[in-house]
């Protein structure tokens, strides 16, 4: 027999805690819900992440609410599971965010005061160090880049940190030949034939790629973002214009759609 909600008048936060227990209760849960582990919410956390961005870049409110509702769901999830297994559960997740930021705030909720953003930067950065040493990590400057990001993203940060110690390109244009070089030697191999090279190359040539970004202070999964709308509006301008002639896209060629994207390009611009 089914059960009702959680009831309405609770505090939001306590009634979705609440659905999440409901969803994951052995008895009478949901089926889906139940077979779910860390690891296979986690690909939905990312996505979830990325649909706040998305709904960030294109200024909409409302869906960016919704969107971060989805986020925070993903949060109450892992959390229940965890609960399940006795390791914390939602209270301690909060608990450990709030004392975080308390602890990394010492100009704010100690007496500690920063001359400057860099310098606050300077000791947040700091700080991050004692933790990772608390825990008994490897004090390794890179140690902390997390491996879960998206591989331009973790390229940008992984150099921002190896640039503080002076292990970065000096000028754009060393950058810009650095990238001409990686380019030269990806199509080498790709004259070898040899594909398991290719690939090492191309992540050199994405690696540097993501270095010119950092350094020109862009972030690149902002500007792949902004190109990939583009291609989109520009496909969908060439797939108009072909079906006003009665054709679609497999029906056309490569020399007419190419013609159709300048048509496109130079509409945007003018």
């Amino acid at each position: 027999m089914p059960r009702p909600a959680p009831p309405a008048d609770l505090r939001p936060i306590d009634r979705l805690l609440a659905i999440m227990a409901r969803l994951r209760d052995r008895e009478d849960g949901c089926p889906w819900d139940l077979e779910q582990t860390f690891a296979t919410i986690a690909p939905y956390t990312v996505e979830e992440a990325y649909e706040v961005a998305d709904a960030i870049e294109r200024g909409d409110l409302g869906e960016l609410k919704d969107e971060l509702g989805d986020l925070l769901l993903q949060v109450v999830f892992h959390a229940r599971m965890a609960e399940e297994t006795g390791a914390f559960d939602f209270d301690d997740v909060a608990r450990a965010i709030n004392d975080k930021m308390i602890r990394r705030h010492p100009h704010v909720f100690a007496d500690e005061t920063y001359a400057s953003l860099a310098d606050q930067k300077e000791g947040w950065d700091a700080l991050k160090a004692a933790e990772r040493e608390a825990k008994g990590r490897p004090a390794s400057l890179l140690d902390d880049v997390p491996l879960g990001l998206p591989g331009l993203t973790r390229a940008v940060k992984l150099s921002k940190r190896a640039a503080k110690v002076g292990f970065v390109w000096p000028t754009v244009e060393d950058v810009v030949h650095k990238l001409h070089e990686e380019v030269g030697e990806m199509l080498a191999e790709i004259e070898a034939g040899d594909l398991d090279k290719v690939r090492d190359e191309l992540g050199d040539v994405l690696f540097v790629v993501a270095n010119l970004a950092r350094t020109l202070d862009v972030d690149p999964e902002d500007a792949i973002r902004s190109t990939n709308a583009k291609f989109v509006r520009r496909f969908g301008y060439v797939e108009q214009r072909l079906a006003e002639r009665g054709k679609t896209p497999e029906q056309s060629d490569l020399a007419e759609m190419d013609a159709l994207w300048d048509e496109a390009k130079a509409a945007e611009r003018s």
